[in-house]
């Protein structure tokens, strides 16, 4: 007789039967289908004050670079605000010694902002396949690689980088942390990352409120050939 019961019997039965914590079955009669926003019509510096909120940055002792982002910002909004972001966040870390990426509430983020973190953090040359993504509704796979030319100046190969993971540390976050991983280009610190997906669809169960949230595509490492999905990223 109660729906939100049902439901959570339902993904409990799932969990149980294909080990997949990221499948779920929920209730919800308001739901509304989410459209992705378009890039809004603003000016660069209030898209920089919006970016701000999300990204921390101080120098530590030591002259150690501590990031902590919790929304990973896509290609198309990198070159959008990219001089105000080089001027408020990258001009400040640069001649750090060492650096502290913080991932621990990262939860969001682009797909299309995977290579531009990685290739602050390695050679522009030569080129380094990153990631494979397979979106199985398209049928399509993408190919991700290290871009040759960036906004400002790379961090360099030479200095040690750390990123901070925590349980809540999920999808786009993951897959960065993962590559960066597997490059053996940072040490990971912390807890297991969440295990999650770079994508989520969330499909109506015939004429119901009942809805399930299915993974519907895939990253496949060419390093290891495997994914950091459901397992997480181990630190």
């Amino acid at each position: 007789p109660d729906p939100g019961t049902l439901a959570s019997v339902l993904t409990e039965g799932v969990k149980n039967t294909i080990g997949d914590s990221r499948v779920k079955v929920t209730y919800e009669p308001e739901y509304v289908p989410a459209v992705p926003p378009a890039m809004p019509d603003i000016p660069p510096e209030q898209l920089a004050g919006m970016i701000k909120a999300t990204v921390k940055v101080e120098v530590l002792d030591s002259n150690i670079a501590y990031l902590k982002i919790q929304h990973i910002i896509g290609e198309e909004m990198a070159q959008k605000v990219g001089p105000l972001l080089l001027e408020y966040i990258w001009d400040k870390v640069l001649p750090t010694s060492a650096m502290i990426l913080d991932f621990r509430s990262a939860v969001s983020g682009e797909l299309s902002g995977i290579p531009y973190i990685v290739s602050y953090y390695t050679d522009s040359e030569p080129l380094i396949h990153i990631d494979s993504v397979y979106d199985r509704p398209s049928d399509i796979t993408t190919e991700l690689w290290s871009m040759p030319t960036l906004l400002g100046k790379r961090y360099g190969t030479s200095k040690p980088l750390m990123i901070l993971t925590s349980k809540n540390t999920l999808g786009v976050a993951e897959d960065v942390a993962y590559c960066l991983k597997n490059l053996k280009r940072a040490t990971i610190v912390g807890e297991n990352t969440a295990g999650g997906t770079v994508k989520i669809d969330k499909i109506k169960v015939g004429d119901t409120d009942f809805y399930v949230s299915v993974p519907v595509a895939k990253s496949i490492n060419p390093i290891t050939g495997k994914s950091w999905e459901i397992d997480g990223v181990a630190p």
